[in-house]
């Protein structure tokens, strides 16, 4: 690509540019992880209220059945990854850290793991409702990370109309490359997934946005659009966080979502690549999500690469299957700058889990604990995408002044991108204080919720 295609592609402003260390991984087709032994699967793999159990131990279970159903409308059923028979259902250790209820399978040794066959969906008779309940049995969240469920984002508001479904393809997070994989594979199961939403949403047309690292991925779909005319693919800049919705939608449709507003507002629904793609295989099928890409790279992986892994298998036999080395390992479950790092090994791989980064000792920088004071050089406000002032912001939550940060600083509107603890010169963990702030937030509402 020259360096005047390189221009040509429209970003935002502010954001940082980021090496993308997806070399290991990009030219690595999906390849099937085995079964392990047992798998732990957590009722909680979503935001919303966790799926309610429906088996019991000693139970046998087939691959794909249901073994979990959904416990209200802002939660999504569970199906079983894999055939065998239910040990229990106690507390595990999750990557969150809290322990949660969950359903543990003894998987059967030898067994063919075959999907249980369901009658198959008859999509274009489906209603807006069924579509959407559809949407819902399937177990679908959203697979970029967030884990928010997918038959909500499609439940708009009445008063607001949907024109266009965005498809996020960016994948701006260095190291993930399992987006960029999908796209390449399953082009096919992408487009169908894609219109089945129009449909949900009404949308009349449908944009697929690309950072321009993926052009292989850009043409790869470009050639299956025959039969597809209300969907596009547009090329963004590959510059982080792209992928953010509400970027997103400024770059592709000049449209700018409110300040603590959502998507819908500026009639506009974004999901993500696997998301859909997984959508476009599983909803006519009429089967349950059970497993997931997974982008497993990093200095400490002997194999690197994007596996097919089903939902439930612990860490620990992940790594084991693809070989790590070094004493020092430091973990994150998703991406390096927006993922979680991970304590214990025995913590299962869920729903929005869509990269195992694991770096030993001669890669991990000896980088100093200590923390300075900020001098004002306004490095954190040139990085925010979101153009806030992270310098204030920071300030104002060590002196606990929470309303403030709210109500005169936007502190909503951080989707904790990290960009300003990237920058800042004097190490202050600006993402981190936000993200305590917003929590806090978060639960003086609900108490005053419920006082009033």
């Amino acid at each position: 690509m020259s360096i005047l295609d390189f221009f040509k592609h429209k970003t935002f402003a502010h954001g940082i540019h980021l090496p993308d260390k997806k070399e290991h991984t990009r030219e690595q087709a999906i390849r099937r992880l085995p079964f392990a032994p047992e798998l732990i699967v957590p009722l909680s793999q979503h935001f919303g209220a966790p799926a309610k159990a429906i088996v019991s131990p000693g139970q046998e279970v087939v691959r794909g059945e249901l073994i979990a159903e959904a416990n209200g409308f802002m939660s999504v059923p569970i199906h079983a990854p894999a055939s065998g028979v239910i040990k229990e259902v106690e507390l595990y250790p999750t990557a969150r850290g809290p322990k949660t209820e969950s359903i543990v399978i003894k998987t059967w040794p030898g067994a063919s793991q075959r999907t249980a066959s369901f009658e198959p969906v008859n999509i274009p008779s489906l209603t807006h409702e069924q579509l959407i309940k559809a949407v819902q049995d399937t177990g679908m969240v959203g697979l970029g990370g967030a884990g928010f469920p997918t038959h909500v984002k499609l439940s708009v508001p009445p008063e607001y109309s949907i024109d266009t479904l965005v498809v996020n393809g960016c994948e701006c997070e260095p190291y993930l490359t399992t987006d960029h994989r999908l796209m390449l594979e399953q082009p096919a199961e992408l487009l169908m997934g894609t219109s089945m939403l129009m449909k949900a949403l009404g949308a009349k047309q449908a944009i697929i946005g690309i950072e321009d690292n993926k052009m292989d991925a850009v043409e790869t779909i470009k050639k299956h659009l025959s039969g597809f005319e209300h969907i596009q693919v547009k090329a963004v800049q590959t510059h982080y966080p792209q992928g953010s919705e509400k970027l997103l939608i400024k770059v592709l449709l000049d449209r700018e979502v409110p300040s603590a507003g959502f998507p819908y507002q500026v009639n506009v629904v974004v999901q993500n690549i696997a998301t859909i793609t997984q959508l476009g295989e599983l909803l006519p099928l009429n089967q349950g999500l059970i497993e997931r890409v997974v982008t497993v790279t990093g200095t400490g992986i002997n194999k690197p690469g994007n596996y097919l892994v089903p939902l439930g298998t612990p860490i620990r036999f992940l790594l084991d299957h693809v070989g790590f080395s070094g004493s020092a390992n430091h973990l994150i479950l998703g991406g390096p700058m927006m993922g979680s790092t991970v304590a214990s090994l025995d913590v299962p791989i869920t729903k929005p889990v869509s990269g195992l980064l694991v770096f030993n000792e001669q890669s991990i920088e000896k980088v100093s604990d200590d923390i300075y004071p900020c001098i004002k050089c306004a490095r954190c406000v040139d990085a925010c995408p979101m153009h806030l002032n992270p310098s204030m912001l920071g300030q104002l939550a060590s002196k606990r002044e929470y309303e403030s940060m709210q109500e005169n600083y936007n502190l909503m509107d951080c989707f904790e991108c990290g960009c300003c603890s990237y920058v800042c010169p004097s190490n202050i963990p600006l993402v981190q204080y936000f993200r305590i702030s917003k929590s806090i937030m978060r639960e003086r509402a609900i108490e005053k919720q419920n006082n009033d």
